[in-house]
């Protein structure tokens, strides 16, 4: 986990340590971080996060798909960013049963297929059985309505993240 700052410290901070304190918000995509860099200051957790969500929503269709692309499967056993991992274990996706952890495989497998990408969920929001759910009703969605949710869920888990790493006021 990132150390945690204060926007206080953040909007002082030069490109590249903003970058590499915010880089890890959004999967694999640090070049979120230093774009919004050039935004500061910062008045808010709130006015950050939708700084960082039009630098995505700025992004070309490829682009916003390559973000997509890097985040993990759930319930992989593979090796993920750090975020990821705490994210994950606090769903309780690092706790599945043998039964649970092939449903997973298969549902991932069947996504991807269907949609070329992973699924993605804010994990923090959900428990293994409501995850499953979602997985089971969001593969009966279109591609482009696919496309949004994930970009959806994906802004919801750079919120959670920011709200972990940074504070509004000053840390005790």
């Amino acid at each position: 986990m990132p150390p945690i700052y204060t926007l206080t410290q953040l909007n002082q901070m030069d490109q590249a340590t903003f970058t590499a304190a915010l880089g890890a918000t959004f999967e694999e995509t640090p070049a979120i971080a230093s774009a919004t860099w050039h935004q500061r200051p910062f008045t808010s957790l709130s006015q950050l996060h939708q700084a960082m969500v039009s630098c995505v929503q700025a992004l070309s269709e490829s682009e916003q798909l390559d973000l997509i692309r890097a985040h993990p499967d759930l319930g992989s056993r593979l090796e993920m960013a750090d975020a990821s991992v705490q994210e994950q274990a606090g769903a309780g996706l690092d706790r599945l049963s043998p039964a649970q952890y092939s449903q997973f495989q298969q549902l991932n497998q069947a996504y991807r297929a269907k949609f070329g990408f992973p699924f993605i969920i804010a994990v923090k929001q959900h428990t293994v059985l409501s995850i499953l759910q979602a997985f089971t009703t969001r593969l009966n969605n279109d591609a482009e309505g696919e496309r949004s949710q994930a970009l959806a869920e994906i802004a919801k888990i750079a919120q959670f993240r920011i709200a972990a790493w940074i504070k509004e006021g000053n840390i005790l």
